[in-house]
């Protein structure tokens, strides 16, 4: 990989909401290892077990834990902080609960971005956003070239909806009140389907899994056939990295939405990364299928050509994904300290 990029955040104070999540914590302790003052922004960790917890982020970064629907300590923070970059993760993640919750969906991430985007503008030290949605923001068709930036916005469930909604909020900044900061740049990122050590949310397929093949039970899935473009959290992760050192340098140029996926043969079923991950954990897993009452597209891709203008390609394909995945599970679950296996993960993709 080219490390040049990366050198920009040494010394550099790193704004991060959503960092006691999962790809926050990976994201807060990246930035910390390349010489960042980080300081997060977030809910509290749901239990001692997330992996922000378990790294022991609150002793490595500044925090504060709050809500970022709460607009006014969000500015306050960002503010006070005074960053030069800023990573915007916070967000209600997860398909499933955006049906149950749609109102809390919606609000955390629309009314939480637009706040996220009012206290950057506020923020004269800011030189660079990263402002992350999701691959689900697109109006899905299926397309086999996978989806590209330009493509139509849209949503059929509100976790979806909601991540389009944010990305019209961010072009409507973009153009009314970014536009005119020479020194600043701010750009969205969609990245893939996302597995990798230290993921515990409920209603994902890797944990899922992982809480089966440890109590020997079987796992169920609702949508075994669905196709998705699953990557290690560290491709995505790098390509943040890489667009905000770029936004830095170049705030104009790099502004707009960028793709980060894995290549589009990389895509696989939901139950081939099931059976791929019990394989690489080296233990039997029953599946047992489970009629879905959640709607939910049949394939999504992501073209990201794009990204390789930034210079970002993804390392890692499917089969090292799932293979570091088990791995970070298997060797913390031996007792084997969890920062210092995140951090040699990290070491390892570095190489």
């Amino acid at each position: 990989m080219n490390p040049r990029p990366l050198s920009r955040f040494k010394g550099k104070r790193v704004f991060v909401t959503g960092h006691t999540g999962f790809k926050g914590s990976w994201l807060c302790l990246w930035l910390k290892d390349l010489g960042a003052e980080v300081f997060g922004y977030a809910l509290a960790p749901q239990s001692d077990h997330d992996l922000y917890c378990r790294l022991g982020l609150s002793r490595l970064i500044g925090h504060l834990e709050a809500d970022i629907r709460d607009a006014e300590l969000l500015r306050e923070a960002v503010r006070d902080f005074r960053p030069e970059f800023m990573f915007h993760l916070a967000a209600q993640p997860l398909v499933r609960l955006s049906y149950e919750q749609p109102l809390l969906t919606f609000e955390t991430n629309v009314l939480g971005s637009l706040n996220a985007l009012e206290a950057a503008r506020g923020a004269a030290s800011l030189r660079a956003m990263v402002y992350v949605t999701s691959d689900k923001c697109y109006e899905n068709k299926g397309l086999a070239r996978g989806c590209k930036e330009d493509d139509a916005l849209g949503g059929a469930d509100p976790y979806s909806a909601s991540k389009a909604c944010a990305e019209l909020v961010l072009r409507a900044y973009q153009r009314s009140f970014f536009a005119g900061r020479a020194t600043f740049g701010a750009a969205s990122a969609r990245a893939g389907n996302v597995i990798g050590g230290g993921d515990w949310a409920a209603d994902r397929i890797v944990p899922d899994a992982v809480r089966a093949l440890v109590a020997g039970k079987p796992l169920v899935l609702r949508n075994p056939g669905a196709v998705r473009p699953w990557q290690h959290v560290l491709d995505p992760l790098y390509g943040y990295l890489m667009l905000a050192a770029r936004l830095y340098d170049a705030p104009k140029a790099h502004a707009g939405a960028w793709n980060f996926g894995p290549e589009l043969g990389q895509s696989r079923s939901v139950r081939e990364l099931a059976k791929r991950l019990a394989a690489s954990w080296g233990k039997p897993l029953k599946l047992e299928i489970e009629r879905s009452v959640v709607p939910e597209a049949r394939s999504l891709k992501l073209d990201s050509g794009r990204a390789r203008r930034l210079g970002w390609r993804p390392r890692w394909d499917f089969s090292r994904a799932v293979s570091e995945t088990a791995s970070w599970y298997q060797a913390v679950a031996g007792g084997q300290d969890a920062l210092a296996v995140t951090r040699r993960q990290i070491g390892q993709y570095m190489v």
